[in-house]
């Protein structure tokens, strides 16, 4: 890896961040609660964008520009929109920022929705507005090294799992280990437990405990074609839908399959892999061939109740064109 992807991660993961992350919006993890700051002329275009994306947030405001309005309205929203010049925004907030992880998010765009550029708190709220705003044509301008990279940062694999960094620090090696594609999907414990972790290990809580998880096996090289179409025919079965999915669990054995990993990322769900132990503690009711060839008991089935809340199947196991089997759990 060069010293400038070096760099760009560390910039990217916070190496100033207090550690530390108690609720997803207070921290900035999820922007749920925005405010449009436009100059008076612009406000055709903020109602424009208000129009557009305002169902996916709890909340948009329009306020004003004035010379105070990011002091005046700091730490009251998740994420601020700059409908105005980028080195306004910077040069009005630059003397604010104290915390990566309390810092809102900024992101600034232009009169035209031309660009949708992230400026500060990319992974905690500006890159998800930024490609939002691509929905109006905005090309979003997203600098962090994860995302540049076309990969999914762990505060990204945190918000796509519904869940928050509990450890801020680790996130500096963690993203570099993403950066060089040796993270691998997310492994979820099971509690009552304690977990000794070094520096290195991005420890992700959930922010809560419902919803389905999809327990997925397959064939190597599954096409992610089949992966997609595999959920979505399993989901059909069910009263659940994908808002409804809390992540996708897997094997250690599969966990390197890239149909898998590109349709869950398609879809901005997080991959949860369990290991051999887990998966035969939590064993499903469909008879597998592999049990007998190589131990491993069926992955879908297992891993759906091993990672559901109450850990029990909603959809028993089904195949999908003799490459992808999956079961629902919650």
């Amino acid at each position: 890896m060069s010293t400038d992807n070096a760099d760009d991660a560390t910039d990217d993961a916070g190496s100033d961040s207090g550690g530390h992350c108690s609720t997803p919006d207070s921290d900035g993890e999820v922007a749920e609660e925005i405010a449009i700051i436009s100059f008076g002329r612009k406000m055709d275009t903020a109602e424009e964008i208000k129009t557009e994306i305002g169902d996916r947030y709890e909340t948009i405001d329009i306020i004003e520009y004035h010379g105070d309005v990011f002091e005046e309205h700091w730490g009251e929203y998740d994420c601020f929109i700059g409908l105005m010049a980028s080195g306004i925004a910077m040069r009005k907030t630059a003397h604010l920022l104290d915390d990566k992880w309390e810092d809102p998010a900024i992101c600034v765009v232009d009169e035209e929705l031309t660009w949708a550029i992230p400026i500060t708190g990319g992974h905690h709220g500006a890159n998800q507005v930024a490609q939002d705003l691509a929905t109006m044509g905005a090309v979003p301008a997203m600098t962090t090294a994860s995302e540049a990279a076309g990969k999914q940062g762990v505060e990204s694999k945190a918000k796509a799992m519904d869940a928050h960094v509990v450890n801020g620090d680790s996130t500096v090696k963690t993203n570099l280990a993403v950066l060089d594609d040796n993270l691998g999907p997310v492994a979820r414990l099971e509690g009552p437990k304690a977990v000794l972790v070094g520096d290195d290990v991005t420890v992700l809580k959930r922010n809560k405990d419902d919803g389905v998880v999809i327990g997925t096996g397959s064939v190597s090289g599954a096409s992610k074609e089949s992966f997609l179409a595999a959920w979505e025919e399993a989901l059909e079965q069910t009263d659940y839908d994908l808002d409804d999915v809390e992540f996708v669990a897997t094997a250690t054995r599969k966990e390197d399959e890239e149909g898998l990993l590109a349709a869950a990322q398609e879809l901005d769900l997080g991959v949860v892999a369990f290991d051999k132990e887990t998966l035969l503690k939590h064993e499903g009711p469909t008879p597998s061939k592999s049990k007998e060839l190589i131990g491993w008991p069926g992955v879908s089935e297992a891993s759906a109740i091993a990672g559901g809340a109450e850990q029990e199947l909603v959809l028993e196991k089904i195949g999908y064109e003799n490459e992808v089997t999956v079961a629902i759990g919650r």
